[in-house]
């Protein structure tokens, strides 16, 4: 009985710590409508500043402890609302959710650049780490400390949400932000005083999470998971209910690791043990989750999207494909055979953001959990594989099965919730999952061995049609390595899957896949199957990223449990919606730009000195580029047709102009045979001269269209103003000009490509 006291005390202690956490969350989620996946991350900010302050600058624990929470957590608050979230109103969710998603992995990118991870921080326990005695247990004065703040935040919250002005302007603001103005609210200034308690208490949450123990950013964020669990309990609306999930969350999971043994040779022990105890918030998660009632058919809405996917033909795609190809080959002479595999690894980069094109793009379904997928077909390519291409087969059989599973239940939800489901079973792989050590299935003598002992497979080279990715020899006549013949398999399994992708665009299953993301409500009314399209694509999705994990794992030649975890796939995400999520030219793009931060990361001239030209501390950059896909995510999170579009509109001119394609072909075959003949030109050389043939074609290219006719000059936005009168008077006080129109068209989003 002593002991279930002692355990029971400190599941409370924990529980007080989600469930402040979790508070916020639904602060700021309720007043407005904003679900925020990087709050763990802003109070893993608030526990390092608090070691900054405390231990490493000498201020007393009190002063450090007031700062961190009524100085630097509503400074962080304010500068989110008014630097990126007031932008975000009128957006769709998909929206707001990679802008979040971008800044939790930008805060844990900007940590480990401020804050070394090799160096190990520790933090003492408040009040030194004294105790008391009640009926007999005892009692730290860091777990009351924790207890209380909880009791008071949900006093405090209470009281400010329905007995306060200002509370109540809040959750107006989110039910009708107009309205709430009419009657005298002030929405922004509401929505800046949410976000500045919303950061405080996430700060609070962390600050009294790590007393005690090692700071470590990436755990630490992830933290806020539970809380999360907690969150969903209260469905986001009630504190209570959110309190009440916290205890639960934290009591079971304190039970589970005091009295499951360890070390038993009972079956369920072996598959239930304390390997799961930090997947349990998880799967109460996930069960919560598919506890909620089943989401409302999703109308199409009052706010019309930006996004426009144009109907991708045959001949552009071939061409694409033809591209990419010649891409690859011309790369082979120019670049060692290491940089032949990195080549090849953005290959394997570009077919995971391919497998969330017809999901993400098409479908408007939100998964996070695509790199647990890639995991399932790198482990099967490993185990089953054995270099036959039969391996490939299983991958995507494989992990096409765990993504139906995992849509079955998923299916109920939408929005948020299906993103938070999904997220949820990235974390339980990497928390349980890939920690399963061997174990035999019930009823056989099957012994499944994950990762084996070592924790680490090998991955065969694939032999295909004759051709063996691992040989040496001359293929076609080039003497080819292993790391050239792995760089043409994954060029080539590229654009198999961007065929695939061109094929699921073009067909009737993809025209149901966009009437489904523009009014699930309209496609239910004319007696389209929602749940079976969003079963199938789910299920596709899934197994296009078994492949391409199945892949990346033969470039590697080997994959462990690190390669496949959740915070390494939210790069892939990010930067496939920053390319552009329904083009097969934006997975493309993420694939180059992920890899080239990954090279330029570990170029000493940039890690040594700052942009080559003075000293800088060792290794800035490197922290730099693990941190910039999000910021690239919440720089480019709110154009929804992604970078390609931009750049194919920039460069459409070229192929306008005879003479500009004419001067851009012979300019790069020109470049191209120099860099082979001349030893002082390489790769990065040839890539640099014809980025600048192409901005110059681009120039030449859209002279001579203005010169036909066949493209319109830019407007002047200095006749955004005539005479005092604004653009949307135009027409009515003075006559509409052809630069009026184009200025307009441009102000709407209506582009060439879109009226096309």
């Amino acid at each position: 009985m002593s002991d279930f006291l002692s355990f029971t005390i400190v599941g409370l202690a924990t529980a007080a710590i989600y469930a402040i956490g979790a508070s916020g969350l639904v602060l700021t989620y309720t007043t407005t409508g904003v679900f925020n996946f990087a709050h763990g991350a802003i109070g893993m900010l608030g526990a390092f500043m608090y070691w900054q302050l405390r231990f490493d600058w000498g201020l007393p624990a009190p002063l450090a402890f007031l700062i961190v929470l009524f100085g630097f957590g509503p400074l962080v608050g304010v500068l989110l609302e008014r630097g990126i979230f007031r932008g975000l109103q009128g957006t769709s969710e998909a929206v707001r959710l990679v802008v979040t998603v971008s800044l939790l992995f930008a805060m844990i990118g900007v940590a480990n650049w401020i804050w070394d991870p090799q160096e190990n921080r520790l933090s003492e326990k408040f009040f030194g780490g004294s105790s008391f005695k009640v009926i007999g247990e005892i009692i730290t004065y860091q777990e009351l400390l924790r207890v209380g703040a909880a009791v008071v935040v949900a006093i405090g919250l209470r009281v400010l949400l329905y007995r306060t002005r200002a509370g109540i302007a809040m959750r107006a603001s989110v039910d009708d932000r107009p309205l709430a103005a009419l009657n005298g609210a002030r929405p922004d200034r509401s929505a800046m005083l949410a976000w500045a308690i919303g950061c405080s208490l996430a700060m609070l949450a962390g600050m009294l999470y790590v007393g005690g123990i090692a700071l470590e950013a990436q755990s630490i964020s992830l933290l806020i998971v539970n809380a999360y669990a907690a969150a969903m309990v209260g469905r986001l609306r009630s504190l209570p209910m959110t309190f009440l999930g916290a205890i639960v969350i934290a009591l079971v999971q304190t039970y589970w690791g005091a009295y499951v043994p360890q070390g038993s040779e009972a079956a369920w022990a072996q598959y239930f043990g304390q390997s799961i105890v930090f997947a349990i918030p998880i799967l109460i998660l996930f069960i919560v989750l598919l506890a909620l009632p089943a989401a409302r058919l999703r109308g199409h809405g009052l706010t019309r999207t930006r996004e426009f996917y144009p109907m991708p033909s045959w001949v552009g795609a071939s061409r694409f494909a033809a591209i990419v190809l010649a891409g690859a080959l011309m790369a082979i002479p120019l670049v060692a055979a290491k940089d032949s595999l990195t080549i090849a690894k953005l290959f394997g980069t570009g077919i995971l953001v391919l497998s969330l094109v017809p999901l993400v793009g098409l479908g408007g379904q939100v998964s996070l959990c695509q790199f647990s997928f890639a995991g399932i077909g790198a482990v099967t390519m490993s185990h089953l594989g054995g270099g036959s291409p039969i391996g490939l087969v299983y991958a995507m059989v494989f992990a096409g099965i765990v993504g139906a599973i995992i849509a079955l239940p998923a299916l109920r939800l939408s929005g948020i919730y299906l993103a938070l489901a999904t997220a949820a079973f990235a974390v339980f792989m990497d928390r349980w999952v890939w920690k399963l050590k061997p174990f035999k299935l019930p009823f056989t003598d099957v012994t499944i061995d994950l990762f084996g002992t070592a924790g680490s497979l090998s991955v065969e080279r694939l032999k295909i049609f004759g051709f063996d990715s691992g040989a040496k020899g001359k293929v076609l006549g080039m003497n080819l390595s292993p790391e050239d013949r792995q760089l043409i398999v994954m060029a080539v399994g590229f654009v198999a899957v961007a065929m695939v992708v061109v094929a699921i665009r073009r067909s009737s299953f993809g025209r149901r896949l966009l009437a489904m993301k523009d009014s699930e409500a309209a496609c239910a009314t004319v007696g389209m199957n929602v749940t079976g399209t969003k079963l199938a694509i789910f299920s596709t999705s899934a197994a296009l990223a078994g492949l391409g994990g199945a892949l990346i794992g033969v470039a590697n030649q080997s994959t462990n449990a690190d390669n496949w975890q959740f915070l390494n796939g939210l790069p892939v995400f990010m930067i496939g919606v920053v390319g552009g999520m329904g083009r097969i030219g934006g997975a493309l793009f993420a694939g180059i730009s992920l890899q080239v931060l990954n090279t330029m990361a570990a170029w000493p001239v940039l890690n040594t000195r700052f942009l080559g030209m003075g000293p800088a501390p060792e290794g800035w950059y490197s922290k730099f580029a693990f941190a910039s896909p999000g910021f690239m995510g919440i720089g480019l999170g709110r154009n929804p047709n992604g970078a390609v579009s931009d750049m194919r509109v920039g460069f459409e001119p070229i192929l306008m102009s005879r003479r500009a394609l004419a001067i851009v072909s012979i300019g790069i075959v020109g470049l191209y045979v120099a860099t082979l003949r001349v030893d002082a030109l390489n790769g990065w050389i040839f890539i640099l001269g014809t980025v600048v043939l192409l901005i110059v074609g681009a120039q030449i290219g859209k002279s001579d269209a203005i010169a036909k006719g066949t493209l319109e000059p830019d407007p002047d936005p200095s006749i955004e103003e005539f005479d005092g009168t604004h653009l949307e008077w135009v027409g009515i006080d003075r006559p509409v000009t052809d630069t009026d129109i184009a200025l307009l068209d441009s102000k709407l989003g209506l582009t060439r490509e879109a009226l096309a």
